[in-house]
């Protein structure tokens, strides 16, 4: 499974989909939900601008479309993969502008704001 973290320093998680990976991983293959409109694939600077290293939580989705809990976090229509619970930090203004352009909500991921 590629989108399992390789190692457990350096995990970032992106802030459109809260998918966990390390920073080489999210630079080598991209997000594997997002990567269509956030282009991290081989671009540091929107590995940076796109991900969080200040995240809460862990949770193991093998199979997101069956779990409430998938359900309850909006993970459930996602890959399978690790996710946090909340990411702190906000995407950069243009990229919330190309997301509304496809018709795609942004929704922040940071549940200590509510």
């Amino acid at each position: 499974m590629e989108t399992v973290p390789k190692d457990l320093r350096g995990l970032r998680a992106c802030l459109v989909c809260s998918l966990i990976k390390t920073f080489d991983q999210f630079e080598f293959d991209g997000c594997d939900n997002c990567d269509e409109f956030l282009r991290m694939k081989n671009n540091k600077d929107n590995v940076f601008d796109c991900t969080s290293s200040n995240f809460d939580g862990m949770i193991a989705a093998m199979s997101p479309e069956d779990s409430w809990v998938s359900k309850w976090q909006r993970i459930n229509r996602f890959c399978k993969g690790v996710y946090a619970i909340s990411v702190s930090g906000r995407l950069p203004a243009g990229v919330i502008r190309e997301m509304k352009s496809r018709g795609i909500v942004y929704r922040p991921r940071d549940t200590s704001q509510r």
